[in-house]
């Protein structure tokens, strides 16, 4: 999967909205801790109407491609090939040219959360809880069907969500069980909780949070830190934040599209934090 050397290279990061994307600060960190000075990596506004256009746009200085809402799955049928991971959930996040001029998706959110958790210690649970029930609530599932032994309890809002969940479950070889998001303080006494919800969406369960709590993995990043993972973390338990996952998920990203690696995690997450800091 490893892009075409040649000395200048183009990468970025594709979506709706998207000026508020760190992938920019993330993988130009990189590129100048990796002495690749030809490198550029930009961000563009593209939906869904305007991917197809923006595909057929692209010359042979591209390298990859960084995707997000809407387009995970929307690209899909623009590839040649998809890996298993992506495959295995229906969403790519990383488009690689490759030096034949094949187009080539992945999804490295999945192995960036098992990375994040491992950073932090974790390494298997015998049980976990997803709030949520959106396209990162199944790259959640896809994650502990690797390190997960047990039970996953996913908390959501509607019927439809929760046979969505169950099916997501079943494809990925993970046991779920669906509850009402009205019990979802329930989650909190799992031995992992993942959180996959909008900002704003976990803040009345900061008053839940019991009084010696496990590791809550909260994918938001932007506001950080949300009140759930400030009160959790008040009570002296493990917290992974989303500039964690956003970090090891460039990590894999720079390594696919510049052939180059280990990618420079630390430098990485110093821009990130530096620039969350700036806003």
């Amino acid at each position: 999967m490893t892009a075409r050397a040649t000395d200048a290279r183009r990468a970025a990061v594709l979506g709706s909205p998207i000026a508020h994307s760190l992938s920019p600060v993330l993988h130009r960190a990189a590129y100048r801790e990796l002495g690749l000075a030809d490198w550029s990596y930009d961000r563009f506004e593209v939906d869904e109407e305007s991917l197809t256009g923006f595909f057929d746009g692209l010359g042979p200085e591209w390298a990859g491609l960084s995707l997000t809402m809407p387009l995970k799955r929307a690209v899909i049928p623009l590839l040649d090939d998809v890996t298993e991971t992506a495959a295995s959930v229906e969403a790519v996040n990383t488009v690689v040219f490759t030096e034949d001029g094949r187009r080539t998706g992945d999804n490295t959110d999945i192995p960036g959360m098992v990375a994040a958790l491992r950073e932090r210690g974790i390494e298997q649970v015998d049980s976990a809880a997803i709030l949520g029930a959106g396209a990162t609530a199944s790259s959640a599932l896809a994650a502990l069907a690797r390190i997960c032994t047990g039970e996953v309890v996913a908390y959501v809002r509607s019927a439809e969500r929760a046979a969505e969940m169950r099916q997501w479950g079943e494809r990925l070889g993970v046991g779920v069980r669906t509850a009402d998001w009205a019990d979802a303080a329930e989650a909190l006494r799992a031995p992992l909780v993942i959180a996959t919800t909008p900002a704003g969406t976990t803040d009345a369960l900061a008053g839940a949070v019991p009084e010696r709590p496990a590791t809550l993995f909260d994918v938001l990043y932007d506001p950080w830190p949300t009140d759930l993972a400030a009160r959790w973390s008040a009570y002296g338990g493990a917290v992974v934040g989303g500039l964690d996952l956003l970090v090891h998920q460039a990590v894999l990203q720079v390594e696919q599209m510049t052939g180059r690696g280990p990618a420079p995690l630390d430098a990485m997450r110093k821009a990130g934090e530096h620039a969350l800091a700036a806003r």
